[in-house]
């Protein structure tokens, strides 16, 4: 009965996440204002982007990416560009394949999420703007809004008869 029990548990072993490394991986910040000398008290609107992308290295290693694209605009003049692309090594086992793809996609840019948002803050306030205090992302809902995106696209595409 013993072996049965330890059988068992080496198969249901826990999910083990780990972060190897984060770094940027490109930064750009484009000061538009400044260069055509708008000055004043400009209220920019902020338009976030997120792009996400994974990508096998190793054995149980991947390297996720999370890009964030940032325009700012005060009526119809760019003011700022901000592209961040922020990346994380990652070890993870014990993880059916079946559930690797949203792992990568949610839970990993979830963990990197926070330095990302630091970098911005840190960027537009040394660049001579407020900082800019990134609103969470929900990743889960991005997730799914992705594949609803893939499903509309793959059922347009399907031959009718």
């Amino acid at each position: 009965m013993a072996d049965e029990t330890n059988g068992a548990a080496a198969e249901a072993a826990p999910v083990a996440m780990k972060i190897v490394n984060q770094y940027i991986r490109d930064l750009s910040f484009e000061n538009i204002a400044a260069q055509k000398n708008l000055g004043g008290d400009l209220k920019p609107e902020v338009n976030v982007q997120v792009n996400l992308d994974a990508n096998k290295k190793g054995d149980n290693g991947y390297e996720v990416a999370l890009k964030l694209n940032v325009n700012a605009k005060s009526g119809d003049q760019a003011v700022f560009v901000l592209e961040i692309d922020y990346a994380g090594l990652f070890t993870i086992e014990n993880l059916p394949e079946e559930q690797l793809h949203p792992f990568l996609m949610i839970e990993c840019p979830r963990m990197m999420f926070p330095f990302v948002r630091q970098i911005a803050r840190n960027t537009t306030a040394d660049g001579g703007f407020p900082p800019l205090n990134i609103d969470n992302i929900d990743f889960m809902q991005l997730y799914r809004g992705e594949l609803m995106r893939r499903q509309q696209a793959a059922a347009a595409e399907a031959p009718t008869n």
